[in-house]
């Protein structure tokens, strides 16, 4: 048995399991990557890059899985073109190795990630000692690495790690560090004979919600917008309308986190998209790529109860949404054209919900008011571009093309308000309404309000999408009330 000696400066009634930290803190400190000093994962950071970089050639990829997945991870690293420098590196971690290093210990960074990349992270810090990595052929990953480390560091070694498959490591180490391990993780940790301190972070339940932002549900209360265009149909529509309200939320959410998930790179160096869960570490690209199917499962399932066709409508708002994210965002005009598609397909999913035809009337004020507003939110970052002297990244746009997009802006708008005053003056719309002469009400102040719109994301003073800002910004809100009366004056009178 391993006689423990206490350090002359520690007394003999010394907690036994700090003494033998201490005792330890001059030998090797073996620190994982992914979800240790990594807010993220390596795999799935590769995964996505090779993704937004050529999603063909990823796919493709899959094929190295038969080789075993030290040959896969190698794959992807090849195809990916992740910048460590822009990781979310766990500071609290890069200090502990600082200490441990200053206190004449070295440090070893030891994961199941392919060797290139974890030698561009060692090259990129500059606090390990040695690195060892998964090489093609071995997975440098749970018993793996334990043998790997006994067998390396016989004279023992601290270990710090993330999750259940660390326990098998942290088993052969003299003192273990688990690093927003999971409750089950440290309960598991505890239990053993090995030495623990744990290391919290935000927790992941947290982190999810803020990258589904629930705040972009809001756009999905264009469902309703049928329902107000023809009241007739009453309250029994409003249950359906409410479950493509929730189908469509779902649906987006999974499609936001695709987004970020390609976007890793820019967001890392943006000012402010920086601190999304993702960019920041925050959220793991792991938990997000699962997180994925379980969302549009659930969408699916709801828009299947209520029928057939709203399910068509939200495969399809899915679907374009997809495509927008990993190709069609990069062209110019055609990403403005698919944004205001995919405003005017929520209105639509709220018409079959509930099962009305939508009049042409709606279908063309729908297609110029959101093509302005997808001109806004493109006007607003090259704003933000220009005034940060950044390169337009992943954009078919120069900073130079603002004024040429502002003018696209107001010109829909206005002919949006243009079919809505046409609308109003239609014969069926005087016969639908009790007082249809309020609704002309709503024309001036829709002129105010997109003029308002362009002005202010020219300026840069626009930091959400038209969207948000619109619901969010207490001008913008005094203008949709007064629509909203106005219009229900219309309704009621």
């Amino acid at each position: 048995m391993e006689t423990l000696t206490l350090p002359p400066d520690i007394a003999p009634d010394t907690d036994i399991k700090q003494a033998r930290t201490d005792a330890h803190t001059s030998k090797v400190l073996a620190v994982d990557l992914d979800g240790t000093l990594l807010r993220s994962d390596m795999l799935y950071e590769c995964l996505w890059s090779a993704m937004a970089k050529d999603a063909k050639a990823t796919f493709s990829s899959l094929t190295a899985l038969s080789d075993g997945r030290a040959q896969f991870k190698r794959r992807l690293a090849e195809l990916s073109d992740v910048d460590v420098a822009t990781l979310p590196y766990d500071g609290e971690v890069l200090d502990r190795i600082r200490t441990w290093r200053d206190a004449g210990g070295r440090a070893v960074l030891v994961t199941a990630s392919d060797q290139g990349l974890a030698d561009k992270v060692a090259a990129h810090l500059g606090v390990f000692d040695e690195v060892h990595g998964s090489d093609g052929v071995r997975n440098l990953k749970a018993e793996e690495k334990a043998a790997f480390l006994t067998d390396r560091f016989p004279q023992g070694f601290t270990y710090m790690g993330d999750s259940a498959a660390d326990l098998a490591v942290w088993e052969s180490a003299d003192h273990a560090i688990s690093v927003g391990a999971s409750q089950r993780t440290r309960a598991a940790l505890d239990a053993g004979s090995v030495p623990a301190e744990h290391l919290e972070r935000e927790t992941k339940f947290s982190a999810l919600r803020r990258a589904m932002r629930p705040q972009q549900w809001l756009k999905n209360l264009l469902v309703l917008v049928p329902l107000v265009a023809d009241p007739s149909y009453g309250v029994p529509a409003l249950l359906p309308v409410l479950a493509a309200f929730l189908s469509l939320s779902l649906a987006a959410s999974a499609g936001y986190l695709i987004n970020d998930l390609l976007d890793l790179q820019d967001d890392r160096s943006h000012p402010r998209k920086r601190m999304r869960p993702f960019a920041s570490g925050a959220l793991s690209t792991a938990t997000g790529t699962m997180a994925v199917p379980a969302l549009l499962a659930g969408a699916l399932v709801l828009a299947l109860l209520v029928s057939p066709a709203l399910l068509a409508v939200v495969t399809l708002y899915f679907v374009a949404t997809l495509s927008y994210s990993v190709r069609l965002k990069r062209h110019t005009l055609i990403d403005i054209c698919v944004l205001a598609f995919l405003f005017t397909l929520r209105i639509v999913a709220g018409g079959v919900a509930m099962g009305s035809p939508l009049s042409v009337w709606i279908l063309a004020f729908s297609m110029f008011i959101f093509f302005a507003l997808a001109a806004v939110k493109r006007l607003a970052e090259l704003t933000d571009t220009e005034t940060a002297g950044r390169e337009t990244s992943r954009r078919g746009y120069q900073p130079e093309d603002r004024r040429v997009v502002s003018q696209m802006a107001i010109t829909s708008g206005y002919l949006a308000v243009l079919v809505l005053a046409l609308y109003v003056d239609e014969p069926e719309t005087q016969a639908k309404f009790g007082a249809p002469w309020l609704l002309w009400g709503m024309c001036p102040l829709l002129l105010f309000w997109i003029s308002r719109l362009v002005l202010v994301a020219d300026r840069g003073e626009m930091h959400d999408d038209p969207m948000i800002f619109a619901i969010t910004n207490s001008t913008s809100r005094l203008v949709i009330l007064f629509c909203g009366i106005l219009a229900l004056g219309a309704v009621i009178l």
